[in-house]
């Protein structure tokens, strides 16, 4: 029987002491004083966010598992220098290892990474190794843009990324292209900046020549792909005008685009362009598009009833709900089986 693994989750509603701390974080950095201490969250707390939000959903929706970072929004590696970010990493990790230790059936940890935006990526090496290492977690979100809409970053084939690929080529973990916040007014950060981010991280990899240098490198591209799928003819064209090999074998044996796609035409063309070996279920739920679709009188991000829909062969839809995942997450792929999954 196929497991479904949603691998797009965040821990959006949280206990409200941490909202808290967080803001007198920001304060004490813009005073110049030291932070308060984190303060106590009980884990009664941690189960009342979850059970009346990610867990019920889960469950009324039909999936078995969600693979679970912090909230996304919230990330805001642009807030305070450094010493900031490393903090806030930290204290968002270990509470999404509460969560995993409370529902380790059902939640699988994703770390955020504390790229301040004047730093290189040696802090965010030292996080991913110990939410890895110390925490068990199975992967990591790799934010292109740290900045919060600037892109003024190095594209994702600069050397300036090559230690942090090395150890997750060392751990043997994939990252979801995920960027945060946005602080420029003119990118609405979960309608243009988000999808912005995901084509923009495309096209530089297209571009470059990374997975040849990290062939064991992994890349989920979060939203569907952004506007690749829809634009699918356009790439393949690009790759050929800049003497690129063909996108399946210069790109696609690294790269996969999840299902957080928000109606049935989208999901229909996703499925339709990209090979199902490079689509994993993701539904984001309770993140960036919460309501009712009136036309259908279901949530738009229970995505479950798309991929349902798209009447897909047994092998496909075990890829796409479980068996992609499981070969995306190898960590996540050892624990089930020692659970005998």
């Amino acid at each position: 029987m196929t497991m479904i693994i949603d691998c797009h989750g965040h821990y959006t509603v949280l206990p409200k002491a941490h909202d808290a701390w967080r803001e007198s974080q920001k304060a004490a950095f813009k005073a110049g004083t030291p932070a308060l201490p984190y303060p106590v969250i009980t884990d009664d707390e941690i189960r009342e966010t979850i059970e009346t939000n990610q867990l019920r959903l889960l469950k009324e929706r039909g999936a078995d598992m969600t693979i679970f970072s912090p909230r996304a929004s919230a990330m805001a590696p642009h807030v305070g220098d450094q010493t900031v970010a490393v903090k806030w990493a930290q204290v968002c990790n270990d509470l999404i290892a509460r969560v995993v230790g409370l529902y380790p059936d059902v939640f699988a940890g994703v770390c955020m990474l504390p790229q301040s935006p004047e730093a290189d990526m040696t802090s965010s090496i030292v996080e991913l190794d110990r939410c890895v290492n110390e925490l068990g977690f199975i992967g990591c979100n790799l934010n292109p843009d740290p900045g919060g809409g600037h892109f003024r970053h190095p594209p994702l084939t600069d050397e300036y990324w090559f230690p942090f690929y090395e150890k997750m080529c060392e751990l043997d973990v994939p990252a979801m292209i995920h960027v945060s916040g946005s602080c420029n007014p003119a990118m609405h950060a979960t309608g243009g900046y988000y999808i912005a981010a995901d084509t923009i991280a495309f096209m530089q990899l297209l571009e470059g020549d990374l997975f040849s240098r990290f062939p064991t490198l992994r890349f989920i591209i979060p939203h569907g792909g952004g506007a690749v799928p829809y634009h699918w003819g356009r790439y393949r064209g690009l790759a050929d005008m800049l003497k690129k090999p063909d996108l399946q074998s210069h790109l696609m044996n690294n790269i996969y685009f999840d299902t957080c796609v928000y109606h049935q035409p989208g999901i229909d063309l996703l499925a339709d362009v990209i090979e199902h070996k490079n689509i994993l279920f993701g539904s984001e739920m309770v993140g960036a598009v919460r309501g009712i679709d009136p036309t259908t009188g279901h949530y738009f991000d229970d995505t479950k009833r798309y991929v349902d829909a798209l009447g897909l062969s047994e092998q496909s839809r075990h890829a796409i709900y479980e068996g992609n995942a499981r070969r995306v997450f190898p960590r996540l792929d050892s624990a089930l089986k020692a659970r005998g999954l």
